[in-house]
């Protein structure tokens, strides 16, 4: 689950990612050249402005609910306990291992 909703979140970030660059800004973007040419002109002018700003709209609330969403599942599965068991097993494997001692560099004094 939590994966499905990972990647239907990356699609949309970069489903919004386009629609953001195809908007027209004040020294007209990238829309201005690609717009026209992609869709062959049929989102150009004001209908073009509508869908895209209503687009980047429902695509930025998608994004919002499924970040909601992931971290609520993140929040409620044992994530944090599954590091910490991890934690605790390397922890114990390392004390677990006899370490070598390796005599300290005698300092030159002269």
């Amino acid at each position: 689950m939590f994966s499905i909703l990972l990647v239907l979140l990356v699609i949309v970030a970069v489903c919004m990612i386009g629609l953001i660059l195809l908007q027209k800004s004040e020294g007209s973007g990238m829309s201005g050249s690609n717009a026209a040419s992609m869709f062959g002109g049929a989102l150009t002018g004001a209908a073009a402005g509508n869908f895209l700003t209503r687009a980047t709209a429902w695509l930025a609330t998608i994004f919002f609910v499924l970040c909601a969403v992931l971290a609520l599942i993140a929040a409620k599965s044992d994530m944090g306990t599954q590091q910490s068991n991890l934690r605790q097993e390397i922890i114990s494997q390392e004390s677990a291992t006899p370490q070598s001692t390796v005599p300290a560099p005698e300092s030159e004094t002269k």
